[in-house]
């Protein structure tokens, strides 16, 4: 090897860009590191109403650990991802000495049983809030199964002014609504749209107009549905109904009694008669 001088000349050129590179490297790191690129302003985009001033200067102070070069942009997106709040957050550097933090809230939903929230993509997150939500009892993991059917429910129900309160859905998959005022609705296992949309109908052009309160309406009939008046209300009798306000016909209802009521159409009146089929 020594006597080869092609070898030799070849071996120190490449121990002399090694130390060139080992120069050069430390001396980028030495001026990175010096306190003469600091980190002067983090600006925070985004429309947030839950995530406030005192929890982002916390986060400065606690996390965001370095200059504009040596800042870990990974753990300082961690950091503001876990606020409760926080659903997805970017984190970018902005020369000379700015960082750009862009944050989008989790918008509340609907409440997870008394465990966590629900925001409108269907996600479950933990957070405090005060906030008049509908409730969702739902097994297993289902959560983005009830979002979906909430948006479809509320649609239909909205038509006739009526707000949900909650949504439970059994282990046998049948799904049961709670109004804002009380009333209880069985929808059933199948084609619960369809039969809500007969209901919402029926009750904006009769029982809302007429004023007639319902503790209970069960769905789950094929031609029909039937409705419970509250316990200890007096039925509505046909004197207190003018003739032109009258288009069902007045019955006496027992607390205990459930009766189907088809539903209105152009051509027939609506009509309390007993179902002819079994529920679903």
């Amino acid at each position: 090897m020594w006597d080869k001088p092609r070898l030799l000349n070849w071996f120190a050129n490449l121990l002399y860009a090694i130390s060139v590179v080992l120069m050069l490297y430390a001396l980028v790191f030495v001026v990175v590191h010096l306190p003469i690129f600091p980190l002067r302003e983090v600006k925070i985009d985004g429309q947030l109403a839950h995530v406030n001033r005192e929890q982002i200067k916390l986060i400065v102070a606690k996390h965001l650990k370095g200059n504009f070069f040596t800042l870990d942009l990974v753990k300082a997106r961690d950091a503001f991802q876990k606020l409760p709040w926080a659903r997805e957050v970017s984190v970018r550097r902005r020369w000379p000495d700015k960082l750009e933090v862009a944050i989008e809230e989790h918008q509340a939903l609907a409440r997870w049983g008394n465990i966590a929230l629900v925001n409108t993509h269907g996600e479950l997150f933990q957070a405090a809030t005060d906030a008049e939500l509908p409730v969702f009892y739902v097994p297993g993991d289902g959560v983005m199964e009830v979002t979906k059917s909430y948006g479809n429910y509320s649609k239909i129900l909205n038509q006739a002014n009526i707000k949900i309160a909650q949504v439970t859905l059994s282990p046998r998959r049948s799904w049961e609504i709670k109004t804002d005022k009380g009333l209880l609705i069985a929808l059933g296992r199948v084609d619960m749209d369809a039969r809500l949309n007969k209901f919402a109908g029926a009750y904006q052009s009769t029982l809302s107009q007429l004023n007639v309160q319902v503790a209970y309406a069960d769905l789950r009939y094929p031609n029909g549905f039937a409705v419970r008046k509250p316990a200890g209300l007096k039925a509505i009798s046909a004197k207190q109904i003018p003739a032109k306000e009258l288009p069902i016909k007045a019955v006496p209802i027992k607390p205990a009694l459930i009766k189907p009521v088809p539903v209105a159409t152009k051509a027939k009146p609506v009509t309390m008669a007993p179902a002819t089929s079994a529920r679903v």
